[in-house]
């Protein structure tokens, strides 16, 4: 887990390790020359080497076909509309809408497909970038395999629902049933 520092901030003593790319020394100390992410390099048994290297994630993109966590603000009977979260693990800094065209949702029986079914606005999605959006920077996502679609939803009582089916969550407290396009879910792309 890499830590994120400012510049100027004090890293560690002379004694602990010695300063490499992206540091300097001060009255033995170690203090960040920029902001970026700390790293600490063994080699050999030496001191740990003391790096920052800069924040080259600050404008990561949703590229095509990766995988992104996204959350739905709103839907209609042709598409969802999602805010993007993450590309694999990483938290975007800045948000990017995405839309799931109905058509994208499921791999099979697409015409029979109905969006108010398959997501509800503030469920957690992972989809896959099927394309770069036009200028308002939205994304074409799918859904359309079984690792993707709905892995968090709220029930109508406010509680996490647990997915029963590959269409169907129930929430634990009231038992009410509710239809989602349900992601069978791997374990690299649980967001805790």
């Amino acid at each position: 887990p890499l830590s994120l520092c400012i510049a100027g901030e004090r890293l560690c003593s002379t004694e602990e390790a010695t300063a490499g790319s992206g540091t300097y020394i001060r009255h033995g100390f170690i203090f960040s020359s920029l902001a970026g992410c700390l790293e600490r390099k063994n080699e050999d048994n030496e001191l740990p080497v003391v790096s920052v290297v800069r924040d080259s994630e600050s404008q990561l993109l949703p590229n095509v076909g990766a995988v992104v966590t996204c959350k739905v603000c709103s839907i209609n009977s042709r598409f969802a509309k999602v805010h993007i979260l993450y590309v694999g693990s990483t938290p975007l800094k800045s948000t990017f809408r995405g839309t799931i065209r109905r058509e994208d949702i499921r791999a099979t029986e697409k015409d029979k497909v109905e969006v108010y079914k398959s997501f509800r606005p503030s469920d957690i999605v992972l989809a896959k970038v099927i394309s770069l959006g036009d200028a308002q920077s939205n994304y074409l996502l799918s859904t359309a395999e079984n690792e993707l679609g709905v892995v968090v939803a709220r029930s109508e009582a406010g509680v996490q629902m647990v997915p029963i089916s590959w269409c169907e969550m129930q929430c634990p407290r009231t038992h009410t049933k509710e239809f989602r396009k349900v992601a069978r879910v791997q374990p690299q792309f649980l967001q805790t």
